[in-house]
Formats: C-alpha cells, sequence, structure tokens
C-alpha cells in the first residue's frame, strides 16, 4: 500500500475513533467503511480495519457485527492475498462477504490518483 493510500486510511480510523466518541455512530461506521474500501487489496491493512469494525461492534454489544467481523478479520488478509476481496464491499456483517458493490466517486479517485 503505498503512502497515498495509507494515510487515507489512517485519517479514515481516526475520524471514526472521534466520531464515535462524539456519538455520530452512523458517520463513525461511514468511516470504517471508506477504510475497508480503500484497504481491501492489501493484506495487513485490510486486516486492520476490520479488527477496528470488531471492536466497534463489540462496543455496540452488536453480536452480529461481532461474530461477522470475526470471519472477516480471520479470511479478509487471506481474501486480499488471493485478489479475491470483491471490490466496493463495504466490509460490515450485514453485507455478504464476496459482494461487490460500487466505490463511491471520491474513493474511487483517490484509489486512481495513488495508482
Amino acid at each position: 500500500m503505498n503512502k497515498t493510500l495509507s494515510t487515507f486510511v489512517d485519517d479514515e480510523l481516526r475520524a471514526a475513533a472521534a466520531t464515535e466518541r462524539a456519538g455520530a455512530l452512523p458517520t463513525a461506521w461511514r468511516h470504517l467503511e471508506r477504510a475497508h474500501i480503500i484497504s481491501q487489496a492489501y493484506a495487513w491493512p485490510h486486516t486492520r480495519v476490520h479488527l477496528h469494525m470488531l471492536a466497534f461492534g463489540w462496543r455496540r454489544r452488536d453480536v452480529r457485527e461481532v461474530l461477522g467481523q470475526i470471519t472477516r478479520t480471520l479470511g479478509g488478509g487471506i481474501a486480499s492475498l488471493l485478489g479475491r476481496a470483491p471490490l466496493g464491499n463495504t466490509g460490515g456483517a450485514r453485507v455478504g462477504v464476496f459482494t461487490p458493490m460500487p466505490i463511491p466517486d471520491d474513493l474511487a479517485a483517490v484509489l486512481e490518483q495513488a495508482g
């Protein structure tokens, strides 16, 4: 993962933490999803985002999310290494593991710009 994408993911993870602390939970989750979309082609960053999603689910006491994130944390990095992570997938437990999704225009621009 290049510096541009790494910085983007770090910024989204920081924004998720800040908005969660402020009580804006849907916004915090959206930042985690954005970090996931950018990171999913890279094994460790992808796994790291799933760990953040798992922690978020744990703090919310969301059993479905926790169980889903355990599976995704264990398999996400492997899927990245094998080139099987579905593009645009937002990474939550309520989304199919291998379901591709449209990439938001601003994130597509970040990915294109980073090369």
